[in-house]
């Protein structure tokens, strides 16, 4: 087996205590809902895109977002709701691009379809807005090299798993996944780093995505 290259800085393991808050605010129809989706929060638009994946995370996932859910199931708008459903949120680096896209998917709707404007939810079948509080914690695992970092990996928390791969890139709005982003730029790894960026983190569930990143290095340490 090769020499494993140190890398110049350590990555430092980090995990993740989450809490969801009621905003108080609420929608009845679609019109409402725009509105508030353009007003509150990053952490609003978060915790409705997001939050099947961090309740449910050993269930296989890519469940539709909250917004898809409401719209479909007591508006009874279906084709919003495969709309919303399709975004690929992959595809946006933001939370910022996030909350557009799916703000531009409502208003195509109310454009198209004057009748959506007309709907009412039922009482007590409101859209009310939550909101996702993190408080990051650092762990006391820290790796020079993938030999290590691989180790750490099949021990640490799925809480840390969550936070490294969707929070850090998504919220802290990094261009990539903190694996990645160490990899590449500690380790010099552009290829490695790739690899592990280039798949879908959302068609997985946590535990798979933990033995796919692992997979993906034990390969490359033995190449």
């Amino acid at each position: 087996m090769p020499e494993l290259i140190k890398a110049k800085e350590p990555f430092r393991f980090c995990t993740r205590l989450h809490l969801s808050e009621l905003t108080g605010l609420r929608a009845t129809t679609l019109g409402q809902l725009l509105v508030l989706i353009k007003e509150v929060p990053g952490s609003c638009i978060y915790h409705h895109t997001h939050r099947f994946l961090q309740q449910h995370q050993y269930l296989s996932p890519e469940p539709p977002n909250d917004f898809a859910y409401w719209v479909t199931d007591i508006l009874g708008e279906d084709e919003l709701g495969e709309r919303l459903v399709s975004i690929d949120t992959m595809q946006y680096s933001t939370i910022r691009d996030l909350r557009d896209k799916i703000a531009l998917t409502i208003e195509d709707c109310l454009r198209d379809s004057p009748f959506a404007k007309l709907k009412f939810a039922r009482s007590g079948e409101e859209f009310h807005f939550m909101k996702s509080v993190s408080f990051i914690l650092p762990t006391n695992y820290f790796v020079y090299d993938l030999e290590e970092f691989a180790k750490v990996l099949k021990k640490i928390t799925i809480d840390s798993i969550y936070f490294h791969i969707f929070e850090a890139r998504l919220r802290l709005e990094k261009s990539t996944n903190d694996f990645s982003y160490w990899i590449e730029n500690s380790l010099g790894d552009k290829e490695l780093a790739d690899k592990i960026s280039g798949f879908d983190p959302y068609t997985r569930t946590l535990e798979d995505l933990r033995n796919k990143i692992i997979q993906i290095v034990e390969r490359r340490i033995t190449d």
